[in-house]
């Protein structure tokens, strides 16, 4: 097997300035990938990114970009295809956490939710998916959650926006399985990641039967296994990492 399996590929990944993104982005590119490193408004974050990619002896690009914005992703996917011709891989990470009591939800919260989580999977499928087509093989990964599997209070927007994901990922994989493109969700239990005071504190890992919080390059490994040539026949699947706690589907 090749140590750089993903040799003259170009990856997307929203939200890869820190925590999961990041971990996702700097696998790739030690497997050989270029990298189109994506944050809101974090420069700084989204360049020291760069420059690890860079040491890994793959190329690298910022850009900042509100995944919520139609015109704002098209620019950015229109850069990565000046600089590296067409984009193979996407990795849509971007999303918004929080929690609320529903009843006080105001529905500029809801929006602001589904748009960035949801939405913007829409935005970075569409505008990605034609150079996929043209090349006749590519690789859509979606980022969920084990929330919404199992339901958790204060979460509606967020546990909305992940269904909502999961469900245009399967919708992706039966109309795109047939062009060389398979699209796949990965399923995190609890990470440990640096979390905005917003999303509350982290739930306690003693629950899980692997007792411990997750990593997010453990998330990077599975992104890795759904990103990799040889995985053609994955498609449409929840990948599940989460220690043991939630066995469905």
């Amino acid at each position: 097997m090749s140590d750089k399996p993903l040799s003259g590929k170009t990856a997307l990944v929203s939200g890869s300035a820190r925590n999961i993104g990041r971990a996702i982005a700097l696998e790739f590119a030690e497997a050989g990938a270029n990298i189109v490193i994506n944050a809101l408004q974090d420069s700084e974050a989204a360049e020291a990114v760069a420059e690890e990619v860079r040491e890994l002896g793959s190329e690298a690009m910022v850009q900042l970009a509100d995944v919520r914005d139609r015109t704002a992703v098209e620019q950015m996917v229109n850069a990565a295809r000046q600089k590296f011709g067409a984009l193979d891989i996407l990795v849509a990470n971007a999303s918004a956490r929080g929690q609320i009591d529903f009843l006080d939800m105001s529905y500029e919260t809801w929006r602001r939710t589904i748009d960035i989580t949801l939405d913007g999977t829409f935005h970075l499928a569409q505008c990605t998916l034609p150079d996929m087509i043209d090349r006749g093989w590519g690789r859509i990964i979606t980022l969920g959650g084990f929330a919404w599997h199992l339901g958790y209070k204060r979460r509606a927007a967020n546990l909305a926006g992940k269904a909502g994901v999961v469900g245009l990922t399967r919708a992706l994989a039966a109309e795109f399985g047939d062009r060389g493109i398979t699209t796949n969700n990965i399923s995190p239990g609890m990470i440990e990641t640096v979390r905005p005071a917003s999303a509350g504190a982290m739930p306690d890992a003693g629950a899980t039967p692997v007792p411990r919080l997750g990593t997010p390059a453990e998330i990077a490994s599975a992104a890795m296994f759904l990103a990799h040539p040889k995985q053609a026949f994955v498609n449409g699947q929840i990948i599940h990492v989460n220690g043991g706690l939630y066995y469905g589907t």
